[in-house]
């Protein structure tokens, strides 16, 4: 396969990109995205120019990190596939290929593809963890979890953190990422004890990273490479609602015993 590929380039930070044109030629059907850019770059290398700097690490669609847009779409044109798993029999021999990353301003550039993210693990050491001591693996049965929940705290589990659902976000936000990691601990037994606060923390901390409200769009739910749905997001709302009231009544309760 021969392909153009339009690829935005950008040196650090706080320099201006750029589209760039380059030829990748000779290209298997068989290999994935970042295999392909990683043949351009071996190109490039060899002509004395940068390659295009891209995050990658398990390239097995489990670890979120090598997100970019591809012909518009989070991920590329396959439904719940990252762009590692994404093989160029996807595309056409003499197809264009616009490559851009996330778009979002809490999402900064950094270089060409690869964009800061720290905002969400902020959101993680906000609130996204249980304090009740595990230890060993405890008897199957002697903490009963409704098949039901179990399924849907599965299901939420699976986000992989890529940031997909703000990239595709009109307005870049962040609820369905922090939606998920609110729903998969509040809906198991171990959860509960931090249950109310980490819905006020993550979602605080979610706002002063600066990502947008729902939009309702539904486009974190298209992209998600995931197929997290914004179920949760509704489930999080709730949460968070319901701590604020929580919360509103023992400030209230304060007030009046102090008074």
């Amino acid at each position: 396969m021969n392909l153009t590929l339009h690829v935005w380039r950008q040196p650090n930070a706080s320099e201006r990109g750029r589209f760039v044109t380059y030829q990748a030629r000779d290209i298997s059907p068989d290999m994935s995205f970042l295999e392909m850019l990683d043949v351009v770059n071996e190109g490039l290398t060899v002509n004395g120019e940068p390659p295009i700097a891209f995050d990658s690490d398990c390239r097995e669609g489990i670890c979120g990190t090598c997100g970019m847009v591809i012909n518009g779409r989070a991920h590329g044109p396959r439904a719940r596939t990252t762009a590692c798993q994404l093989h160029m029999r996807s595309f056409e021999d003499g197809d264009t290929i616009t490559i851009e990353p996330w778009r979002a301003a809490s999402f900064p550039v950094i270089r060409d593809l690869v964009v800061d993210r720290s905002p969400l693990d902020r959101i993680i050491a906000a609130g996204g963890f249980v304090t009740a001591p595990t230890g060993s693996a405890p008897e199957a049965n002697s903490l009963p979890v409704p098949k039901e929940n179990a399924e849907l705290a599965m299901d939420a589990a699976a986000c992989i953190g890529c940031g997909a659902c703000v990239a595709a976000c009109p307005n870049a936000s962040a609820m369905l990422f922090t939606a998920a990691k609110v729903a998969h601990l509040g809906l198991l037994p171990q959860g509960q004890a931090e249950r109310e606060r980490r819905a006020l923390a993550m979602v605080w901390q979610m706002d002063a990273e600066g990502f947008g409200g729902c939009s309702n769009h539904r486009e974190c739910e298209a992209v998600c490479p995931k197929g997290i749905t914004i179920d949760n997001i509704a489930r999080m709302n709730r949460d968070y609602i319901r701590a604020s009231a929580a919360r509103g009544r023992r400030l209230a309760d304060d007030e009046g015993g102090a008074g």
